[in-house]
């Protein structure tokens, strides 16, 4: 099973505030510890939400709002992709995450085998396209820029209604024209908030929230990662992208928050590094992750 852990931003991370080296150096030896474990697919921090953009579809008009965003306690500030063999192994992961403080929501995957085969399937269509993009991925390309599409979700996303074969065939010849451009690194589906469950921290304490959660225009319901050469870039991708989401959601509307990713060199250097901290932990695990 693979789940998305979704860690929730707070004031520091809004206002831009970089974690510690203490802080980056607990956080590099639990990424390994996941390495080692072979449970990691992905991991990243997200900059804050003034840098980011929403985009939104609706009535054949789009919307474009810069952020800041006001409500921070449900904006997301980083995520890990991991798999795991249950329920039970994804959360005593969420609870091994080395903060003293904030809120990770932990969310399953939907597979393709969610997906009840539909009669009117083409024997080269979404499906096989789909597993060939999660099997081989583009490469990362230098010079551009990542930013990680946060998919609103809505009232049928939170009920667990799948999209129909129409819908499937053209988001997935979407993605296959991004996947040849080299622009989609990779894009997934969330399972409802109430197949989820959110970690709390407040010091050595974890408590434990089963889903399904409240603010259904505040959860989401999918992620896309892109690399695009520049913010005017991305824009035009992601109206392209909601215009083609919206006929399959409900009240036919789309809204994609679009939040750059941290590179390595989005942080300075600290005198107190050691020349095999974390910094270098976070170049291996990227290098061997592939994202």
């Amino acid at each position: 099973m693979r789940f998305m852990m979704i860690v929730k931003a707070n004031k520091d991370s809004e206002a831009g505030i970089l974690p510690d080296e203490k802080m980056l150096s607990e956080m590099g030896s639990y990424n390994e510890q996941l390495v080692k474990a072979g449970a990691l697919l992905a991991g990243e921090g997200l900059q804050a939400s003034s840098k980011g953009v929403r985009v939104r579809y609706a009535n054949g008009k789009f919307k474009v709002t810069d952020g800041p965003f006001a409500e921070t306690k449900e904006l997301v500030a980083g995520f890990w992709l991991i798999q795991a063999k249950s329920r039970e192994e994804a959360l005593d992961w969420a609870r091994r995450v080395p903060f003293q403080e904030g809120e990770v929501e932990v969310r399953p995957l939907f597979e393709l085998n969610d997906f009840p085969v539909d009669p009117a399937e083409k024997a080269d269509g979404w499906r096989e396209k789909e597993e060939q993009f999660r099997t081989a991925p583009p490469p990362r390309k230098p010079g551009t820029i990542r930013f990680m599409g946060l998919l609103k979700a809505d009232k049928d996303t939170e009920a667990g209604v799948l999209p129909d074969e129409k819908f499937l065939t053209a988001m997935g010849a979407f993605f296959e024209q991004g996947t040849k451009a080299g622009m989609i690194l990779s894009g997934e589906g969330l399972q409802p908030s109430s197949q989820g469950f959110r970690v709390r921290y407040s010091g050595g304490k974890r408590s434990v929230v089963d889903g399904p959660f409240a603010e259904t225009k505040e959860l989401v319901a999918g992620y896309v990662i892109i690399q695009v050469k520049s913010r005017k870039e991305m824009i035009e991708w992601t109206k392209r992208f909601v215009k083609i989401d919206a006929p399959g959601r409900h009240g036919g509307q789309s809204e994609c928050e679009m939040r750059q990713i941290f590179e390595l060199e989005d942080f300075p250097i600290d005198p107190a590094e050691k020349p095999d901290g974390w910094r270098q932990m976070e170049q291996r695990l990227r290098d061997g992750v592939g994202r």
